[in-house]
């Protein structure tokens, strides 16, 4: 449980803050991140009509900076790929029968899966591929957290799932989320957390004649979206990085996630989207110093309980229950690359109009993780014990991250013509300005080589195309999924920087987001 003098690290914004000092500090951390987006914006439209000279260099300068960083993120990606792909091949359990020192079949799995509305054939595919896993199933124990504002429908299907599936594995159990809990925000955080102290009362801190109690470092817990589906090596890959790795409890175990359960029947727009998703997260893998908890993802009972669980009332715990973790182990906490995959769905609704606002939604969501900032900047500030250049480092990883997702792609796009339009006569008839358009459509057409990379890759992460895509149409069907790449320019655009910029907006402003369940259709 936290203690008093870390009582900061269930924060959700300024508001749930006391003391009025505290308060305006908080507040400034949320309105900073917007700020130097909308400065960078705005500075740039000003100083193109009063210094075009000036932006017209930076617009270059930047430019040369996008293309150094593309070969240098597509470096990243091309061995996170071939490492995933060694990793799926390896036979983990061979491996953890090696270790002499430990024994595997000493860990339990608790495996937390939230459900709200998705429909019965979604969820008893996630639980399957659980049980396919090659890891022992008696070794598993599976919480399937129902919400109470779902109503029985999504209470009915758990209990069909359960009499279907709780022989096979060490226990099985229903947990009910109340609904209307003062202080809490409706959502998967607080549903993760009920269920996880629900499963720690029935199911841990119990003991059975037949062993005992299960120690809390025995025990690995995985919160996975509804719609992941696990590979067969998922838990025995897990458990070898578990078991050797030098503080596992102060760790936290992140797989790739891969959005193509579904991936041939979204939309381009949706599929693009999607797999850019799946690349970043495949970079960051190479890169892990800067890696932090997203999405399905695995870490020790013991730091799960030490830290109280999952915020309630947040909107992004899966990369809040990780800074929250840091700061409460005064910087001693990290996260490992599994480098294997965990397949979920891409975004997919009825039409392709409903399925672009879902994703512009879902992307929102996701830029929302901002709100992360303000908290671990006044963690900070709070915590002193923290040396100072840990916290420079995840400063700056955090600032430019969320800077750059909201404002590169329009510097790029949009705003490197600023000054051609709003420079005068005196700067279009010089050389610079003949030549600003031709510099800057030649290093933008060098990196969109980049592209061909994606495409490729883009094809070697799909699954094997559904038998109903044959013939002609499985030959057009394939053929897209090479040329819509093309896309790129507008889905970063409008799927990337726009939400992006607007989650920064509204944190800045002060107009709080709440918890969008992605809708799930096969």
């Amino acid at each position: 449980m936290l203690s008093k003098d870390k009582y900061y690290l269930k924060l959700g914004k300024a508001t749930d803050l006391k003391s009025p000092k505290e308060r305006m500090i908080y507040r400034a951390f949320e309105i900073l991140p917007g700020a130097l987006a909308w400065f960078t914006l705005l500075g740039v439209f000003f100083l193109s009509w009063i210094s075009p000279a000036f932006v017209a260099i930076f617009i270059i300068t930047f430019d040369v900076y996008w293309v150094l960083k593309t070969v240098y993120l597509s470096f990243h990606l091309r061995i996170s790929y071939k490492q995933m792909q060694d990793n799926i091949r390896i036979n983990w359990m061979e491996k953890l029968r090696a270790i002499k020192d430990k024994d595997y079949k000493d860990y339990y799995h608790l495996i937390i899966l939230p459900i709200y509305k998705e429909p019965y054939e979604l969820v008893k595919k996630t639980v399957q591929a659980v049980l396919d896993t090659e890891y022992p199933n008696n070794k598993m124990m599976i919480i399937l957290a129902t919400e109470e504002r779902a109503g029985k429908p999504a209470q009915e299907i758990a209990e069909r799932i359960k009499k279907e599936y709780s022989d096979s594995f060490y226990k099985f159990l229903i947990t009910i989320h109340p609904k209307d809990i003062v202080g809490e925000l409706a959502g998967k955080g607080a549903n993760s957390t009920w269920a996880a102290r629900q499963a720690k009362k029935e199911l841990i801190d119990v003991n059975p004649a037949e062993r005992g109690k299960i120690p809390y470092e025995n025990i690995i817990v995985s919160c996975f979206d509804i719609d992941t589906q696990v590979y067969p090596k998922y838990f025995s890959c897990l458990t070898y990085h578990y078991l050797t790795t030098k503080n596992p409890t102060r760790t936290s175990y992140q797989p790739i996630p891969v959005y193509n359960n579904n991936i041939w029947q979204a939309p381009c727009i949706s599929r693009v989207v999607a797999t850019s998703g799946t690349f970043w997260q495949m970079i960051q893998q190479g890169r892990p110093e800067r890696l932090s908890t997203f999405s399905s993802q695995s870490m020790s009972f013991t730091a799960l309980n030490e830290v109280d669980f999952w915020p309630v009332n947040m909107v992004s715990e899966d990369s809040r229950i990780f800074w929250q973790n840091l700061l409460y182990y005064d910087g001693d906490y990290k996260v490992i690359p599994l480098n294997y995959p965990v397949s979920m769905d891409a975004n997919l609704s009825d039409s392709f109009f409903k399925t672009s606002l879902n994703v512009y939604i879902q992307q929102r969501r996701w830029g929302w993780g901002v709100e992360n900032i303000p908290f671990l900047f006044f963690g900070f500030y709070k915590n002193k014990k923290i040396n100072l250049r840990k916290k420079i480092h995840w400063i700056w990883i955090q600032l430019e991250g969320f800077w750059s997702w909201a404002t590169n792609a329009l510097l790029i796009f949009l705003l490197g013509w600023l000054p051609l339009y709003l420079g005068g006569d005196k700067f279009n008839i010089t050389l610079l300005s003949y030549n600003l358009p031709r510099i800057t459509r030649t290093l933008m057409t060098i990196a969109m080589i980049g592209l061909i990379g994606s495409a490729i890759y883009s094809t070697l992460l799909l699954p094997k195309r559904p038998d109903k895509y044959d013939g002609i149409k499985g030959f057009l069907k394939s053929f897209g999924m090479i040329i819509q790449w093309i896309l790129v320019p507008f889905t970063i655009l409008i799927f990337g920087a726009i939400p992006g910029l607007e989650a920064q907006t509204r944190l800045m402003i002060g107009k709080y987001m709440g918890f969008w369940v992605t809708p799930k259709k096969k």
